[in-house]
């Protein structure tokens, strides 16, 4: 994912003068070429990503387009109060990039763990929250919030995520898209966790089980009549994601739903819980841990379908 988006970055650069990049001391290899073509639209901030943030600011108001670029917590959490104030409340077009979503980084600890990160951002006012499934997805969404002007949260993976889409989809920013057709439960993606959901779908069709599969890229704002169609189609709706229960796309669901008329589908929801994660291993190893795999979704799916 971060590689699509360096591409895709440094390809939109030479075309809109506006394009800046702002890096947190990481990625500078990764951005040789966007350094080769625009040396003069590279700032490395070190590590000072508070200050990174309100640099970024700044070069909004004054009419450039910045992306800001490190690992989640440190482009979030570390500097939350410059979004909120000098970011959000003055309604600046600047492109908060996170790479490491969820547990990409889960060797390194809690330190770097990232499941908290779609619930800080998506509370904030104007803020919109864009969690691509693949690299295809990267790409679009890049295309995408250069088209607009308002702040932006992309959170992606780090490298090596499998591709999903066989052809360019349709990318709307607050439009999901679908994945996979199917007609007894369907599942509700958000980023990195897509390969995950697809193969998910797959295994509930070997139990007997039709699922559809639609990745909402957009966390906020959501794609409302997405919603509104598969909770009047489906007893079962289940949100899939690498995030905390608390805050991130089920929450936003489970909130969505609070505001319609009755609705008689149930909601599942798939993700990290409310704990932080101790034991060391593969971001496949914690995944497995928290039952985060194609296997345990569908079982989980299975059960919470036959339940009365």
């Amino acid at each position: 994912m971060r590689d699509a988006f360096a591409k895709t970055l440094t390809a939109l650069a030479k075309e809109d003068p506006r394009v800046v990049l702002l890096s947190g001391d990481i990625g500078n290899r990764m951005y040789n070429n966007f350094k080769e073509a625009c040396p003069e639209r590279f700032f490395n901030c070190g590590v000072a990503e508070a200050n990174m943030t309100g640099v970024a600011a700044g070069m909004a108001l004054c009419g450039l387009r910045p992306f800001t670029y490190t690992i989640t917590p440190f482009v979030t959490t570390r500097c939350l109060e410059q979004i909120r104030v000098d970011v959000c409340y003055h309604n600046a077009p600047v492109t908060i990039v996170a790479v490491g979503a969820g547990y990409s980084y889960a060797t390194l600890g809690a330190t770097h763990h990232a499941c908290e990160d779609i619930a800080f951002l998506r509370a904030l006012p104007g803020m919109k929250v864009i969690c691509p499934g693949d690299a295809v997805e990267v790409r679009e969404a890049v295309k995408a919030i250069l088209a607009q002007d308002s702040p932006v949260y992309l959170r992606l993976g780090k490298k090596g995520e499998p591709v999903v889409h066989t052809e360019i989809p349709e990318f709307e920013i607050g439009k999901g898209i679908v994945i996979k057709e199917g007609n007894d439960v369907c599942l509700l993606n958000t980023g990195i966790t897509l390969p995950i959901s697809l193969e998910a779908g797959f295994e509930l069709g070997k139990r007997g089980i039709s699922a559809k599969v639609v990745n909402l890229h957009t966390v906020k704002p959501l794609d409302d009549s997405l919603l509104s169609s598969v909770f009047s189609t489906f007893p079962v709706v289940a949100t899939v994601e690498e995030h905390s229960l608390i805050g991130g796309l089920g929450g936003a669901v489970a909130e969505w739903m609070g505001d319609q008329h009755p609705i008689q589908s149930r909601l599942c929801r798939i993700g990290s819980p409310d704990v932080f994660q101790h034991n060391t291993g593969s971001q496949a190893f914690v995944r497995n841990q928290i039952g985060l795999t194609p296997q345990a979704i569908a079982e989980r799916v299975e059960t919470f379908l036959r339940q009365n």
